[in-house]
């Protein structure tokens, strides 16, 4: 895989996994630094995320932590699914989800180690 093709599937499951992880105010590690940092930044196509990128240096430990395991965990995610989504998704464009929701598509298909990666997060939650 191409180093700009992986780059946009880390952004698209980084961005799906940033919407659901500050969805819920007061519930999740980032809410109170979202409602700090980016007041009036309307949620979806990543701008939270960026938002709380262009505030990396401000944030709370508890959201720090967040999403360094958050990158962790996409990191597994790259390894177990790599190979999938070359086999099933090598022609897809990549952006806005599109990768993403090819693997959901053939979620049959799907190595035993990307179907785990690929649940993971709906599991936190």
């Amino acid at each position: 895989m191409k180093n700009w093709e992986m780059a946009t599937l880390a952004a698209a499951f980084c961005l799906s996994m940033a919407s659901s992880a500050w969805a819920e105010p007061n519930a999740k590690p980032c809410a109170d630094d979202v409602a700090n940092f980016c007041k009036g930044v309307q949620p979806g196509q990543g701008r939270l995320a960026q938002c709380l990128k262009q505030h990396s240096n401000e944030l709370s430990p508890a959201c720090k932590d967040d999403i360094r395991m958050k990158k962790e965990k996409f990191q597994d995610f790259v390894q177990a699914c790599k190979a999938d989504e070359e086999k099933l998704c090598n022609d897809i464009k990549p952006g806005q989800g599109r990768i993403i929701r090819c693997l959901k598509q053939h979620e049959d298909e799907l190595s035993s180690e990307c179907k785990e990666k690929m649940e993971q997060p709906r599991s936190r939650q």
